[in-house]
């Protein structure tokens, strides 16, 4: 049973050590026994599976092990039925904590991420990154931008879609900050609709700059209906990153 310490509030929390151990015992040979199950689908349907769904697929199985172990966080999702399986989309969402990346994994819907990249130095996590052939981005870096944008594109016409985090970084207030242009170029060049999804309660679990696990939180990932290539393509990148941010923010608490 997991221990529970009393502040002088007399509020409940779970022991931060309980939360650590559960979320250490997938590290060190735990992380390599994954990679080692990821290595072998990558080798195994790589040669017919081009987009690397089933790879993608155990990445998400993956990472909701991470969410399973802390009971301390209830996970919610509403809207799942709005995304089609088959179709294709450029997804933008709001950015909290490190915890969004777990939390969209979620969804369990390929998609090819845009993320740093620091994360892909990472042992086994980044080696599977790469193996799931994920879009690396050096924030700031004109020429990272550039081959981020490649990238992307080449990815969208094999049939994937992208998960664009457009704030850029983590919101430590949780107010939604100015969104940069780059998900919505590719969603007009490609003429991919735009699925927009609100990720609530991580920021309040985990803190940006933070590895401090913060007691019980409801954390709920909300998929809003996607917006098709022909409402916006009258829409110049300015108007069209605003009326997305205005949907995200209005589904905001």
């Amino acid at each position: 049973m997991a221990l529970l310490t009393i502040r002088k509030d007399a509020s409940p929390i779970y022991d931060q050590s309980h939360h650590l151990h559960s979320v250490y015992l997938f590290r060190g040979h735990q992380l390599r026994f994954f990679f080692v199950l990821a290595l072998t689908i990558w080798l195994a349907t790589r040669w017919f599976d081009r987009r690397l769904v089933a790879l993608h697929m155990f990445t998400s199985f993956w990472a909701c092990l991470y969410l399973w172990a802390m009971p301390a966080w209830k996970l919610t999702i509403s809207g799942r039925e709005k995304v089609k399986r088959q179709a294709q989309y450029i997804i933008v969402s709001n950015h909290q904590s490190q915890l969004d990346i777990l939390v969209a994994f979620r969804l369990f819907f390929p998609f090819k991420w845009v993320s740093k990249a620091e994360v892909f130095r990472l042992p086994f996590i980044g080696w599977n990154m790469y193996l799931n052939r994920y879009i690396r981005l050096k924030r700031g870096d004109k020429e990272s931008i550039r081959r981020m944008m490649e990238a992307s594109a080449r990815a969208l016409a094999e049939g994937c879609s992208i998960y664009f985090f457009p704030e850029g970084t983590r919101s430590p207030t949780g107010q939604l900050k100015p969104f940069k242009p780059g998900a919505f170029i590719l969603a007009q060049q490609a003429r991919v609709p735009i699925l927009p999804v609100v990720i609530q309660g991580t920021r309040a679990a985990l803190p940006k700059y933070s590895l401090n696990f913060h007691g019980r939180h409801h954390i709920h990932i909300k998929v809003l209906a996607p917006i098709a290539y022909n409402d916006f393509a009258d829409l110049t990148i300015e108007q069209l990153s605003e009326m997305v941010r205005d949907r995200i923010g209005a589904n905001l608490n």
